[in-house]
């Protein structure tokens, strides 16, 4: 608890009637930025606290995935900077290669032009231009969340520090002999037009054809299996197992290839399966990544049958046809010749597909650029391993792993224009130079350099150390580097978490670019189904910010926060979040007009009554409860125990129960009062760093002070009172009894009824003015009748309903609805008596009616006891 000397004029005031997010928002969140807020000091003597924002692609807008990243970062960020830490949330932007050059050749196709009209040179001019009229929208968007981020420090991932960050590292990998350039299968996109990595490709069940093929003639004859019926014009060989008896006598043998004057050998190779399908298997080592694998090992040429676009380069009559003409058309080729064995359709597979624009992928043999990640990677695993990195979640670190651990080399050239331009250059003579950021290139006749750019990953990589100033020593990366928290999907573990391991460990010395990785799910639907433009479920959280304000929003998120889950969310919810927001702020506001305060200490224990300690001492046991939450990412958790205390126990039971007190005035009133205050100014922190916009509103109004984003992160005092928690629990245990059985009795919520009650020897005498304003029960009156007598946490209430309810009818409702339980209860027990029934009926479906059981045996309970409490005829 803390001491409050500042005290609000006339708070009452200060605040409208209503909260509308709207009219507060914008200005609340321009006047934090203005103030500095949100600006890191390097020089700053307090501890650091740093998270780097996972950049939005720059052809983004906020969608709900970064509502709830951001959300979480910020709550993180506001805690650790009201804790009294130098609190950096860095935030920018990718440039996202693909995407932002598919964006702009989009444009230019509507203009009926292409980039090589434009030529490379214009055509990426072309693309900043695009960038600064279209690019960073969600920057914008990220205000209107409240995104507390240093925009003094919003970097971009093309922008000239982090250039020379990708120049720095490209040539330190390269001349430590980790980066190389090989001829390899990739996965190629015929319409993005380059190669993509393997963790750039999404694999789905498509409905195919698999046709059996016979190569060879009679006894040197074997037949294969395939799904790309047209790469068998780019065989080189069959392979089948050593060990296979079926096929001995044709290793080492050449047979014809079938629709060309071609014979290729049979090997034996290991990789085969025998027990699946016929055993031998097609070999195109230059469009299959196994093939091409089989194919070092015997020797075989490579033979490229396709351009980039998927069109046949090779054999007269399919030259010129696209892949699947192609397809079809040899087939009809060899059907023709007899050599068609099988043919299923459909035949459900795997394919892979470009993530960008689901175009499917074909592996292609091409030269390329690599690096080596086995010691990277190797690196990042030992990371994790030896506690220098925690994984939150803990069970997610075994996909950490998978991946880490069975890496391969990672393909980084891509054949685009927009990016980071790979620093090779090549002689006329063969030469091969790396130019490192303050090195010259080569210059001279026949000297050019790669045409090629870098993977957008390759820079993102490089994100939480290039964005604070590396490869220079500079006062942010000395301050803020190592960070402290990578929140983040676990979509993305292989995308960018392991990318930023390697490429962390890699460039500063063994220094680990994060402690901890905090891994979220994905939001999806209330239903639990993933948002997507077919489904008709996306979501624009801009659209329930502008209805409902963006404090409702962020809460609904936290609320379903759990560590490494998905997160359902629906409309009600954030509704619901918005009545949250509401009820906060007409509570205060009520708490304002009556006699809440921060001004002076607050009084000592002993003065204070049963309610004040009772309600101080849940307040520091939040205060714990929320920290703990908070050090394991338990955002849910944290929310809903917030929201309970809040709702539940500060207005529904603190600010009722004083009501009598502060009615009553005198010192039991001020004391009171001031206790609400702490309450309220504690509670205010608590929730600031999820729901921002209305606690500063509140916050300021109760104590007067700046703003609650530069306050003190409240600490648990200590405070406890277990005598006092008891004494309240046994009084909320009095009033939700009589409240129940009045609500059974059909008296409506503010209807009084006379009443006896007899609190004798019970700490509860001290409250009874309180019980009887909650309950709505007034003195006995002459002529009191106790038609119904309720024994409850020690104390007696008897209640006159005579006249209050029609009792026979009520008795009638009552007996019928005893009846239908009762007809319940025998129905449930007959099936589960019922031991033919029991042998077949599923065990989900017993456990079902054992639960109609529970229910009807407990509602027989109920009724017949409120039967009995009703007054005699």
């Amino acid at each position: 608890m803390t001491e409050n000397t500042q005290t609000p004029s006339s708070p009452d005031s200060e605040l409208p009637t209503q909260y509308a997010p709207a009219e507060v928002e914008g200005k609340l969140y321009e006047r934090w930025v203005e103030r500095g807020y949100f600006t890191a000091d390097a020089a700053s003597e307090k501890p650091a606290y740093t998270i780097v924002i996972p950049p939005p692609n720059v052809t983004g807008s906020l969608h709900l995935g970064h509502a709830f990243q951001h959300t979480l970062m910020d709550a993180l960020t506001r805690r650790k900077r009201m804790q009294g830490h130098e609190a950096l949330w860095l935030p920018g932007m990718d440039h996202a290669g693909i995407a932002t050059q598919n964006k702009v050749e989009q444009q230019l196709a509507e203009e009926g032009k292409s980039r090589h009209d434009l030529g490379r040179e214009e055509f990426v001019e072309r693309v900043w231009q695009w960038k600064e009229e279209y690019g960073g929208k969600i920057l914008g968007q990220m205000r209107r969340l409240g995104d507390g981020v240093d925009w003094s420090r919003e970097r971009f991932t093309m922008d000239e520090g982090l250039s020379k960050a990708v120049q720095t590292i490209f040539k330190k990998l390269y001349d430590d002999e980790l980066i190389y350039r090989a001829e390899r299968i990739i996965n190629w996109c015929p319409r993005c037009l380059t190669a993509i990595s393997d963790i750039e490709v999404e694999y789905q069940e498509d409905a195919g054809e698999l046709v059996s093929i016979r190569y060879g003639e009679g006894e040197d004859s074997l037949v294969v299996a395939t799904t790309r019926a047209e790469t068998m014009l780019g065989d080189t060989a069959v392979a089948v197992h050593p060990d296979d008896e079926r096929y001995k006598h044709l290793v080492g043998k050449q047979i014809k290839l079938p629709l060309t004057d071609r014979t290729i050998p049979v090997v034996a190779d290991t990789h085969v399966d025998p027990e699946f399908g016929t055993g031998a298997v097609k070999v195109t080592p230059a469009h299959d990544p196994n093939d091409f694998a089989i194919g070092q090992r015997h020797d075989l040429p490579a033979m490229t049958i396709m351009d980039e676009h998927g069109v046949i380069t090779v054999h007269g009559p399919f030259l010129g046809l696209d892949r699947y003409e192609a397809r079809s058309a040899v087939v009809g080729a060899l059907r023709e010749q007899g050599r068609i064995v099988a043919e299923k359709r459909p035949y459900m597979h795997s394919v892979g597909h470009c993530s960008r624009c689901k175009t499917t992928v074909e592996p292609r043999l091409s030269m390329q650029w690599w690096v080596n990640v086995k010691p990277l990677a190797k690196a990042a695993g030992d990371a994790v391993r030896d506690g220098r990195v925690k994984i939150h979640p803990e069970d997610m670190s075994k996909r950490y792993f998978d991946w880490v651990d069975n890496m391969n080399d990672w393909c980084i050239s891509r054949q685009l224009w927009w990016g980071h331009r790979i620093p090779i250059w090549y002689g006329p003579d063969g030469e091969i130079v790396c130019v490192g950021p303050d090195e010259q290139p080569p210059s001279g006749e026949g000297w050019h350099q790669d045409t090629d750019v870098l993977d957008t990953w390759f820079s993102s990589g490089l994100w939480p150390f290039s964005t604070l100033g590396w490869p220079e020593k500079t006062p942010d990366l000395a301050k803020f580097y190592s960070t402290d928290v990578l929140l983040t999907g676990h979509d993305i573990i292989f995308f960018w978490v392991a990318r930023m391991m390697m490429f962390g460990l890699y460039a500063m010395d063994g220094e680990v670019p994060f402690k901890t990785i905090a891994l979220t799910g994905l939001v999806r639907d209330e239903r639990g189904k993933k948002m997507s433009k077919s489904f008709g479920n996306v979501v624009d959280p801009l659209d329930w910010m502008d209805k409902y304000g963006s404090d409702a929003v962020r809460f609904t998120l936290a609320k379903g926060a759990n560590p490494g889950t998905d997160v359902p969310i629906g409309e009600d919810w954030v509704q619901a979040s918005r009545n949250f927001a509401n009820k906060i702020w007409n509570a205060t506001r009520f708490a304002l007009m009556n006699g809440a305060t921060v001004e002076g200490e607050l009084p000592p224990a002993e003065k204070l009554s049963a309610t004040d300690r009772w309600i101080l001492s849940r307040l520091n046991k939040t205060v714990a409860q929320v920290d703990a939450y908070y050090e394991d990412f338990q955002f849910a958790k944290l929310s809903e125990a917030l929201y309970h205390f809040a709702w539940d126990e500060v207005f529904d039971w603190y600010v009722e129960l004083s009501k009598t007190t502060f009615f009553a005035g005198g010192e039991g009133a001020k004391a009171s009062g001031r206790v609400l205050g702490e309450v309220l100014d504690v509670l205010m922190r608590l929730l600031h760093p999820v729901v921002p916009f209305v606690t500063e509103t509140l916050w300021t109004t109760l104590t007067g002070r700046e703003s609650i984003v530069v306050a003190e992160w409240p600490g648990d005092s200590g405070f406890r009172d277990e005598a006092a928690e008891a004494e309240i629990g046994n009084l909320q245990q009095v009033v939700t009894e009589v409240r129940r059985f009045r609500a059974d009795q059909g008296l409506q919520p503010g209807q009084k009824v006379p009443a006896r009650l007899d609190l004798t020897g019970t700490p509860l005498a001290a409250h009874e003015a309180a019980i009887r304003q909650l309950l709505r029960l007034q003195p006995e009156g002459e002529g009191f009748s106790a038609t119904a007598t309720l024994p409850v946490g020690g104390a007696t209430v008897a209640l006159d309903l005579s006249g209050t309810i029609d009792v026979d009818a009520e008795r009638k409702r009552l007996s019928k609805d005893l009846a239908a339980a009762e007809k319940e209860k025998a129905q449930a027990e007959a099936k589960l008596g019922n031991e033919a029934f029991l042998a077949k009926a599923p065990d989900n479906v017993v456990d079902k009616i054992k639960g109609r059981l529970a229910k009807a045996e407990a509602d027989i309970a109920r009724i017949q006891a409120q039967l009995a409490a009703l007054p005699a005829a």
